[in-house]
């Protein structure tokens, strides 16, 4: 977005009595006000009416999809809503950033286990609210999976600069490439309570013969210069993990990506921008598909496949001798998104949030999690 365009975007706000932009989003925070602020020129005040709500107000900018904010937005029945999550982006990046950072300490110190959204939401958080905090991120780096969203639409740079802001905090201590597995024993030392926000570590599996001749979408998106292939590339799966590796695919110069998808079209999870961004980059979609059998011959794989269907209880089922071989496949990256490694535990003191809770969400909604995590650890400890 450029001046003109962002410029552009702040005229169209209607500055609604109800703001309704504010209360569809999940950590809250008010495009109606700082939209105002910024159109008076305050962009600093604009920056800071952002980050009370979201430590990570440009990281979601970038990234938000535009099923919360945007959807609400009442222009749409004017013409078309505002592009909020780009014009957050361009007042964080516009703006100095000079929120006070509150470092009364209320005599208690919290431990969050994971430095993702949900993890940074909750440190930020406690932080506000005069909590001493250890975090422990087992990687050697913050983003959990924000690391697997391909660097063109996150910079890397713009995530380490919202938690340098975060951790210049002297409350706070970092543990990098330390890994949690025991949170009783942390309660023993002195921690008035755990927040767990490890994600979901564990990938979903297809279950079929010849899976483990397929990559991983996890390892795919982490280390994708590794998987340069000119030919064909298929992604098995239909959701936003797997929008991401099919143009990663094409970026890496793949002449023909295929997603394949054992629903319809209507019933993928992704957003109408995604949508497009699949059929503008001539990704290929199969839809009402699902695989068999993965096998490799050299270095090119096949895939055996059948078509499905759904039957009068809406229950998705095979179709009758409809398997056939697809052949002279590149690479085959499975993308099912991925589900808790471990179950929760019940102990007043250990809080839960993120994904690993909640399942797969957004980054805005696990900031939120994380937030409220530390609200529901202040009324049990009646702080």
């Amino acid at each position: 977005m450029n001046e003109i365009q962002f410029n552009a975007e702040l005229a169209k706000c209607l500055q609604c009595k109800t703001k309704p932009c504010m209360q569809a989003c999940p950590v809250k925070c008010s495009p109606c006000d700082f939209i105002a602020l910024a159109k008076n020129g305050n962009f600093t005040e604009a920056a800071n009416t952002i980050l009370r709500q979201n430590p990570l107000g440009e990281v979601c900018g970038l990234i938000c999809p535009d099923k919360f904010c945007v959807k609400a937005c009442i222009r749409a029945k004017i013409d078309a809503p505002i592009k909020i999550p780009a014009v957050q982006a361009f007042i964080m990046r516009r703006a100095p950033e000079t929120e006070e950072m509150n470092e009364l300490h209320n005599g208690k110190k919290i431990a969050v286990i994971g430095l993702g959204p949900a993890g940074i939401g909750a440190a930020a958080e406690a932080l506000k609210r005069g909590f001493a905090v250890e975090v422990f991120e087992k990687a050697e780096t913050i983003g959990g999976a924000l690391n697997l969203i391909p660097k063109e639409r996150l910079p890397r740079e713009v995530l380490f600069k919202e938690w340098q802001r975060i951790s210049k905090n002297y409350l706070l201590k970092a543990h990098f490439a330390t890994e949690i597995n025991d949170y009783i024993t942390l309660l023993k030392q002195n921690f008035a309570a755990v927040i767990v926000a490890v994600g979901e570590q564990k990938n979903r599996r297809l279950g079929i013969k010849g899976e483990h001749l397929a990559v991983d979408y996890t390892e795919y998106l982490k280390n994708p210069q590794k998987y340069v292939v000119s030919g064909h590339i298929m992604i098995i799966g239909g959701g936003a993990a797997a929008v991401d590796c099919a143009l990663t695919a094409v970026k890496q110069g793949a002449k023909h990506t295929e997603m394949l998808v054992r629903r319809g079209l209507s019933n993928m999870r992704i957003t109408a921008a995604e949508r497009e961004n699949l059929l503008k980059n001539n990704v290929d979609i199969t839809t009402m598909t699902r695989p068999l059998e993965i096998e490799k011959s050299g270095s090119l794989s096949a895939v055996y496949t059948c078509k499905t269907k759904f039957d009068e209880n809406g229950r998705l089922t095979d179709e009758e001798n409809t398997r056939i071989k697809r052949e002279s496949i590149d690479l085959v990256v499975t993308a099912l998104g991925s589900e808790r490694a471990e179950e929760p535990l019940e102990n007043a003191k250990i809080i839960y949030a993120g994904d690993f809770i909640n399942g797969g969400t957004t980054a805005v909604q696990a900031v939120a999690s994380g937030k409220n995590a530390v609200a529901e650890i202040c009324e049990r400890l009646k702080i």
